[in-house]
């Protein structure tokens, strides 16, 4: 018997949490990982701003820590002198004495706000803000509602706004069956532009290499843009403000300072970018001021409010009594004593948050959607014989539930999945078209074996895409009446909005997920804030995880890390002195101990660390793996076949698979059985060695056998849900290469969950949901 060495902790001091990064606080708010100690991954630095481009756009799966990780090496790699932009003469940041220069100022904008949505014609109007892959998936679903494309396919043309949707028709299309998949190419830039951004790059002492992503970010005019406003060079992914000051100092010379409005406006949508990679959708405006004034901008209040006038960030104000100017009162009704006796009374407090304008629309979105479907769905549903056949008391309980209202929230474990495919089972016995969607493809595999039918099983991305599942009805919904989505808290704000704005009114929602386990990799918390608003029934599942790990995860889940009876070794502990000996004994523990031990072979066991950079994160370990399990020369691109990879085809998605081949059309994969094709210019920003994972890109997943990697230097990185995700990948072997002593037991008990700030529960909250649970 091996079993986790030492107790739980009582109650120490809680440290900051390391699993997200936090906002800037009140006190001494500061841009993300400008105090930091010693990075908890001990990331590699970028030597440049192109580096950190690079580095940032192959991380962009990754959450929380492993932001901030990068930021705080992109920080080491700046040259000290480029922080001088006039910081000598910067004066402290002014503070507001009273919340009504705060409520004026959104007094100011609350009408051009309020115009701007009536504007705009609904369903357009929820996401209209959104970028990237959302925003294409959106564009999708609008030209087949419009009728301007099929319902057969993914396309990436936008369309006009049709009346409010019906149920999907009863005839359902036949499921479709996975495709083989292209990697999304990158936007081709046309030669003149990239020449034309080249030369204003080594005109203002920047990388060359900076040219292509700069187009991809600001488009054709990328040159011109660069050359009125230099302080546009920090929306590429991965430049600092430092770098970007450096920049504009060598374009504008003498005409170039601290508080040009074109660096704060810049500087404030880099403040609210940077939160959103750490999860949070808005920031509180005190905070965003705080890095401002930390950036020696000399009045904050005034780069803030210039920035929402410029439409950078958009106020909103959550709290507090109705404003004072807004109250109408009558004077001869209302004495001296009165007047005073009222200001002398206490108000609730304001809370004033800044957010970008496409997380702020996706929200409400989402908000919307979700509302329409708690009050659309027939709640008259007879379920009950159905619920009577059920495998367990939870999932009929679920079933009964499910019957009754358009949306519902399950929790549980991995033995909770099963609940799920119980419910869609049962349906589908009952003539309705249901279906599951996970985040991963592994996660579809094992949803399709408890199901016991292929077809109920997609991955959400091949949903929304066309690749998989039922398809679009007549008007562009997805041909559907239950749709249940596990892994809900991988959900991010902006895929969530696009996925309900999918289904058609009527059809039933449910999400169903692990509340314990690490955030999504986007901005938001949707599954969290859906429960802490309570606008719907909630499931909980009742059904343990069975096993030694199963038992040791759960007691995880509520701070406490127990010694558990292991007797056919599922728990392992391996320790060790330093990170050297940490990858030597990985390397033997995946080669040779785990297979002989548990015939489990090498490449169905994941190694999980707790960042990408160090003596022992996921480069290290990535390297010694495949010198001992698939040693070669890297002949494609640094791969070769038989190499295990992770392909990042968008941010938030990590999709692990094997390298098959390369020819001129690129690199091959096979992903769980997909193959998939990355052109060679994606290759080194989307495809990485896959031996070896972070929680992040694991979660979601699950495989035959685990090692978790803890050296020393990872005790930074270490929180409840991280270890909670890393020790419940496995499911029959989980060793752990224990190099963090006291730390470890410390997470579980003292460092929970880190807060996001997102605006969706209040949104929720607010919405007239006469059947939400009490």
């Amino acid at each position: 018997m091996t079993a986790l060495p030492g107790e739980t902790p009582g109650t120490g001091g809680t440290d900051t949490p390391q699993d997200a990064v936090s906002p800037p606080d009140e006190a001494g708010a500061q841009e993300p990982g400008a105090d930091a100690g010693p990075e908890s991954d001990g990331a590699e630095a970028a030597d440049s701003p192109s580096d950190a481009a690079e580095d940032e756009a192959t991380d962009a799966s990754e959450a929380g820590a492993e932001a901030e990780d990068e930021a705080e090496a992109e920080d080491e790699a700046v040259d000290p002198a480029s922080t001088e932009a006039g910081a000598a003469d910067a004066s402290p940041a002014p503070e507001l004495s009273e919340a009504q220069a705060e409520l004026a100022a959104q007094r100011e904008l609350r009408e051009r706000i309020e115009q701007r949505k009536a504007a705009k014609a609904e369903p357009i109007a929820a996401g209209a803000g959104l970028s990237g892959t959302a925003a294409d998936l959106l564009a999708a679903v609008r030209a087949v509602e419009s009728g301007e494309k099929t319902g057969s396919a993914f396309f990436a043309s936008s369309a006009p706004a049709q009346a409010p949707r019906g149920p999907a028709p009863a005839a359902a299309q036949p499921p479709r069956n996975p495709v083989p998949q292209a990697a999304p190419a990158q936007q081709s830039a046309s030669p003149e532009a990239l020449e034309g951004v080249r030369a204003v790059l080594v005109e203002g002492g920047a990388p060359e290499a900076l040219a292509r992503p700069a187009v991809g970010t600001l488009g054709e005019q990328a040159a011109e843009l660069l050359r009125t406003d230099p302080w546009q060079l920090l929306t590429v992914p991965g430049v600092r403000p430092e770098q970007a000051d450096g920049f504009a100092r060598a374009l504008l010379g003498a005409d170039c300072g601290p508080d040009d409005g074109r660096r704060t406006a810049a500087l404030v949508g880099w403040v609210l970018e940077r939160a959103a990679l750490q999860g949070h959708t808005a920031l509180d405006a005190e905070a965003v001021r705080a890095a401002l004034a930390e950036r020696a901008v000399s009045d904050p209040d005034a780069a803030v409010r210039e920035a929402v006038e410029e439409g950078v960030a958009l106020l909103f104000q959550e709290g507090g009594d109705e404003e004072p100017d807004e109250v109408e009162t009558d004077a001869d009704e209302t004495d001296d004593a009165g007047s005073a006796q009222d200001a002398d009374m206490p108000r609730e407090p304001v809370r004033v948050l800044l957010g970008l304008d496409r997380y702020a629309l996706a929200e409400e979105s989402l908000a919307d959607g979700l509302a329409r479907l708690v009050n659309t769905c027939e709640k008259a549903a007879d379920w009950a014989e159905a619920a009577a056949a059920a495998p367990s008391p939870s999932a009929a309980e679920l079933i009964r539930t499910t019957a009754a209202a358009g949306l519902v929230t399950h929790s549980g474990g991995e033995a909770a999945r099963a609940e799920p495919a119980a419910l869609i089972a049962a349906a589908r016995g009952l003539g309705l078209r249901a279906f599951g969607a996970a985040h991963s493809e592994d996660g579809r595999l094992r949803l399709a074996a408890a199901t016991g039918d292929p077809d109920t099983a997609v991955t959400l991305a091949g949903l929304l895409s066309g690749a998989q599942g039922p398809g679009r009805d007549e008007d562009g919904a997805l041909a559907l009446d239950l749709l249940v989505v596990l892994d809900a808290p991988q959900l991010d704000v902006e895929g969530a909005a696009v996925l309900v704005e999918a289904l058609a009114d009527g059809a039933r929602l449910v999400l169903s997920g692990d509340p314990g386990v690490l955030g999504s990799a986007g901005a938001g918390r949707v599954f969290a804030d859906v429960l802490a608003a309570r606008t719907c029934p909630q499931v909980v599942s009742r059904t343990p995880d069975p096993g030694p790990i199963g038992e040791l995860v759960s007691g995880i889940g509520i701070g406490e890390l127990n010694q558990v009876d292991a007797p056919g070794k599922e728990v392992v502990i391996v320790p060790v002195r330093d990170a050297g000996e940490a990858v030597h004994r990985t390397v033997q523990l995946v080669a040779d101990s785990v297979p002989r031990a548990f015939s489990i072979p090498a490449d169905e066991t994941q190694v999980i660390t707790v960042g990408h950079g160090g003596a022992a994160g996921t480069r290290a370990l990535n390297e010694a793996l495949k010198q001992r399990l698939n040693p070669g020369p890297g002949r494609f691109g640094g791969f070769d076949p038989g190499d295990r990879v992770v392909h990042v085809p968008a941010p938030g998605r990590a999709v692990p698979g094997v390298v098959r081949s390369a020819d001129a059309e690129g690199l091959h994969l096979d992903c769980g059985g997909v193959p998939v094709v990355v052109p060679q210019e994606r290759v080194e920003s989307s495809v990485r060695h896959g031996w070896a994972l972070s929680a992040h890109q694991a979660a979601g997943m699950r495989w035959p056998a685990a090692v978790v990697v803890l050296p020393g230097d990872a005790a930074q990185g270490l929180s409840r849900p991280w270890v909670y995700t890393a020790f419940g990948r496995g499911e029959r072997h989980l060793s752990v290469v224990h190099g963090v002593d006291q730390a470890l037991p410390h997470a579980v008990a003292q460092v929970p969950a880190q807060e996001r700030t997102t605006r969706l529960r209040p949104l929720l909250e607010a919405l007239p949901t006469p059947d939400a649970a009490s």
